[in-house]
């Protein structure tokens, strides 16, 4: 396995860590980090349920974790997720000039991936079976918090 093989799995095994630790905490089982230059600059995970948050995803929890950045460190940052983004944290992505999101899978759910490609935005599915696992798991557990979270 080469270092970019292993320094990404050490980034999508961050963002899993963060999906535990929100259905660890009653949430639903998303999360994220937020990468510059090899480095994870912001984590989070869907907080909606904790928080009592309308806009609390997981990609939304990393971007805030991180702080306020100068625009070019957004252009160098690569966003990754054990979900595939909704159209709200797609738009953050696109607004902040992220140009790369790694996914852990899009089996329960495909977000804005097709918006994200059309704007340029390399987006690369990883289908992790732990990301698999935890959303169907959720989904088969917690129909009503699912169906409110993606409103369906």
């Amino acid at each position: 396995m080469s270092s970019a093989d292993r320094s990404a799995r050490s980034h999508l095994d961050a963002a899993v860590a963060e999906a535990r630790a929100g259905l660890d905490e009653g949430g639903i089982p998303i999360g994220a980090v937020l990468v510059v230059d090899d480095a994870i600059v912001g984590r989070g995970h869907n907080r909606r349920v904790q928080r009592g948050s309308v806009v609390l995803h997981a990609e939304m929890d990393a971007l805030e974790d991180a702080g306020r950045l100068p625009a070019e460190v957004y252009r160098r940052a690569t966003m990754v997720t054990t979900l595939s983004p909704c159209d709200m944290c797609t738009g953050a992505i696109l607004l902040y000039g992220i140009p790369r999101v790694v996914i852990g899978e899009h089996r329960s759910y495909v977000g804005g991936e097709r918006l994200l490609v059309a704007r340029g935005v390399e987006v690369v599915v990883a289908d992790d079976p732990r990301c698999v696992a935890l959303m169907e798991a959720f989904m088969a557990e917690r129909p009503d918090l699912w169906n409110e979270d993606i409103g369906r």
